[in-house]
């Protein structure tokens, strides 16, 4: 146990002196794998801290996001669960989250989280510590790249000169499922992030930026270097992403810009380890910085907090390389936490490797940006993919958007 953190307890203590210590903690996924992880992270802190009493409240994940407000202003538990990055930017700025900057420099996260610190930083502090992520990148069929002779890409030149001879040996280079439209923030994500910077995205996201920007036109460039050369499978808005699958497991499509979350659908449908790789999206604009989508989970205390010295304990004890490496076996997923281990699957350790040495990390687009422009947004890249001759008007569309989501 680290002595910052027996200086924590013996802090709390001296706090709470002979009164009952209690911790409530709301948390919002009721799924099987993070309830189970969940937990698991209570009863070992439960074991550490017997004199401490917990109250765990599980929430289904959307009713949560409906409650979350509420109960941050009228009956704050003591550690929550949210989304960093632009998602908790409005209960920042409202005075509603514990700034744990303190608790990021006793537990030495800015090294061992340092590629997420920039996503859970607002006005230079610190507000919340990740449990939980996973890697977004470009998941391929290696037997095709191996069957027309193409390497795996780096650059996007590189990457038009597979796609070109993907094509003309008959297999599209990539799929997608359009018909729930995230899928298409994830390519707006990556080459906007590949072509601006990680920087420039965040202004974006944020509001400071119209989408009309020469800026962002280059990204929507490289965009019209894909769908107009029909590297894209036909028909994809009528598909969900389980669905835009079916293309590469078929050998009809090489390439799907996906979430981790994919591998175990492709190796149900019949994909093996030999068949499948990963690999990270090329970069675009030589010299800028390799930012990653990664989105997260994660914890925080709210201001209205009742015990906060006892709710450091539990952020502390959830940023632990030992506990992150615990609960992301169980939800097949990737620990923060640079000093945490992975299991042997070769997707999380790729992922982790890339994500450990990232720039920074994006949370993705609908996580990003406020959820009236993430819904808009997502709608007009999905237009856009459809019917490019469009883009000008879904672009000005977006700006009016812009002017009404962040006045």
């Amino acid at each position: 146990m680290k002595k910052n953190l027996i200086a924590l307890a013996t802090a709390a203590l001296m706090v709470t002196g002979a009164q009952a210590r209690t911790l409530v903690i709301n948390t919002d996924d009721q799924n099987p794998a993070p309830k189970e992880a969940f937990t698991y992270a209570v009863d070992t802190f439960k074991a550490k801290y017997p004199d401490i009493n917990v109250e765990w409240n599980n929430f289904d994940r959307e009713g949560y996001k409906t409650r979350i407000r509420n109960f941050l202003t009228a009956d704050a538990p003591d550690v929550a669960t949210w989304y960093p990055g632009n998602r908790m930017a409005p209960f920042v700025d409202a005075g509603l989250f514990t700034d744990i900057s303190d608790l990021w420099a006793a537990e030495g996260l800015d090294k061992e989280m340092s590629s997420v610190e920039a996503t859970m930083t607002r006005d230079g502090k610190q507000w919340m510590v990740p449990y939980s992520y996973y890697q977004w990148g470009i998941y391929y069929r290696k037997d095709l790249f191996d069957k027309v002779g193409v390497d795996v890409p780096e650059t996007w030149d590189q990457l038009l000169a597979a796609s070109a001879k993907l094509k003309s040996n008959g297999i599209t280079p990539f799929t997608i499922g359009s018909k729930f439209k995230w899928t298409t923030g994830g390519w707006f994500d990556y080459l906007n992030l590949r072509q601006n910077g990680y920087e420039f995205h965040m202004d974006l996201t944020a509001g400071k930026v119209k989408y009309t920007d020469p800026r962002v036109q280059a990204t929507f460039d490289r965009w019209d270097e894909l769908v107009s050369n029909g590297y894209f499978i036909e028909n994809h808005a009528t598909y969900n992403w389980q669905e835009g699958m079916a293309p590469m497991v078929q050998g009809d499509a090489a390439m799907y810009l996906i979430g981790n979350f994919a591998v175990a659908p492709f190796k149900e449908a019949g994909l093996t380890e030999d068949q499948l790789g990963f690999f990270q999206f090329p970069e675009i604009t030589p010299g800028v910085p390799m930012a990653e989508d990664a989105p997260a989970d994660a914890f925080f205390i709210p201001s209205g907090a009742k015990n906060v010295a006892d709710a450091k304990l539990f952020i502390a004890h959830i940023a632990s390389p030992e506990v992150q490496t615990e609960m992301n076996k169980i939800l097949g997923q990737l620990p923060p936490s640079s000093q945490a281990q992975v299991g042997d699957d070769k997707f999380l350790k790729a992922g982790f490797d890339m994500l450990s040495g990232a720039y920074a990390l994006a949370q993705f687009y609908d996580r990003d940006a406020p959820a009236a422009m993430a819904k808009a947004g997502m709608d007009g890249f999905q237009e856009y993919m459809v019917k490019p001759e469009r883009r000008e008007q879904i672009l000005k569309n977006l700006d009016r958007v812009v002017d009404r989501v962040y006045k």
